[in-house]
């Protein structure tokens, strides 16, 4: 196979979750616990750092990674979903897998994931545990798929972990309160690991409190970190959470004898695009008009992006979203400006939520505009009426946001 028909069989073998949703999570790790034995255990041949929570996960992983690059470690960088290239998940400082080994790695153990019906993303974990352990990386970032317990990450033992932050998300399969949630995003806590939570919320405290003191692992809340603070090149102002965050995890390791130097914390925060390539986050695509993209997709991401769109300066505000199926809507179309220009459009997956159904829906909440077939036509049309003192924003989905940078 060449890498198309490699990436092809990867899809259409199985299910994916981030395109089919709910058909494709697998409610345990036996799979992954078999894959990593089968291949020899290569999570055990490197030391990494786990990232869970509900948002900036991704932007949490790439600041560590960024550190880690600027301090002269070889770092491996594993996350999900990609936006381009299926090759974005997989890094080593900075450079996506190479084509060649995902066919080779796919080639070679086609007949087992046949024969474990392993899903894609249980293939994929192994494929970034086996490509980190050949390039004998010093240590890897991990960030957790969805939830934490279940996940198929959860089978590394990290030098430390990190919860994000805890937002209704995914609650057909994490539960609808923030303590259900925070019970499965807990389940990455291991037995004398220390974790860092992100935010401190009082219904998810006290279930880590609960869990790290049983697995008698020290739990550290990101806001008691005193520690010179660092703003990053990111500019999304709900990066402030995960970079103080950051911080606090690399204080913990420096402590802990892992060389990274206050200067090489500030280069890898102002470096973070640069070294790991990370996409979709406040990225200013264009300049007169202003457009800006987000990936943030669920109420507590969206409430934060859209406190920040307010405030930008503009004549008039269009607004290019879509969303997929399982959204709960009521709770996230309120967050958005009524004050705005609405192109609705239907990300290009089956999960895809129709474009008339997501424009009626927005119109009880006093959101109107116009519905496009494909995301592409609702952008360049909102290209088309936005002036140069005008502000376009794009977002509500991941694949929104992938199918326009």
């Amino acid at each position: 196979m060449n890498y198309k028909e490699t990436l092809d069989w990867l899809y259409v073998q199985l299910p994916v979750y981030q395109k089919q949703g709910k058909s494709a999570y697998k409610a345990n790790l036996d799979n992954i616990e078999q894959l990593t034995s089968f291949l020899q255990h290569p999570e055990k041949k490197f030391r990494s750092i786990h990232v869970g929570g509900t948002n900036g996960k991704g932007s949490t992983s790439h600041l560590l990674a960024s550190v880690f690059q600027e301090a002269g470690y070889k770092v491996g960088l594993y996350t999900s979903p990609h936006l381009k290239d299926f090759r974005e998940r997989i890094r080593v400082d900075g450079d996506c897998v190479k084509q060649e080994y995902v066919v080779d790695f796919v080639t070679t153990h086609k007949a087992y994931f046949e024969s474990h019906q392993l899903s894609f993303f249980e293939m994929t974990v192994g494929m970034a545990f086996q490509y980190f352990s050949d390039q004998k990386v010093d240590v890897a970032i991990i960030e957790v798929g969805l939830g934490g317990r279940l996940d198929a990450t959860n089978v590394i033992t990290p030098e430390i972990s990190v919860i994000t932050n805890i937002g209704i998300d995914h609650t057909q399969f994490l539960g609808n309160t923030i303590t259900s949630i925070a019970r499965e995003k807990a389940g990455i806590i291991k037995t004398g690991v220390p974790v860092v939570i992100g935010r401190k919320q009082e219904a998810s405290s006290v279930v880590f409190e609960a869990v790290a003191k049983e697995k008698k692992a020290p739990l550290i809340f990101a806001e008691t970190f005193e520690g010179e603070q660092c703003i990053s090149s990111l500019k999304g102002g709900y990066q402030r959470e995960n970079e103080r965050a950051v911080l606090q995890v690399l204080a913990i390791l420096r402590e802990r004898g892992w060389e990274l130097s206050t200067k090489c914390i500030k280069e890898g925060f102002s470096r973070v695009v640069e070294n790991t390539g990370l996409l979709g986050r406040w990225q200013i695509l264009n300049e007169a008009p202003k457009v800006i993209c987000d990936t943030a997709h669920n109420e507590d991401g969206l409430r934060e992006v859209m406190k920040q769109l307010v405030k930008e300066s503009f004549r008039d505000l269009h607004i290019v979203v879509g969303v997929v199926d399982d959204k709960k809507l009521e709770t996230i179309l309120p967050l958005f400006p009524k004050k705005a220009r609405y192109y609705f459009s239907s990300p290009d997956i089956s999960r895809g939520l129709d474009a008339g159904l997501l424009k009626e829906e927005a119109a009880k909440f006093d959101l109107h505009g116009e519905k496009y077939d494909a995301v592409k036509e609702a952008y360049m049309s909102a290209l088309q009426y936005a002036r140069k003192e005008d502000v376009i924003y794009v977002g509500g989905s991941t694949f929104v946001v992938a199918e326009i940078i």
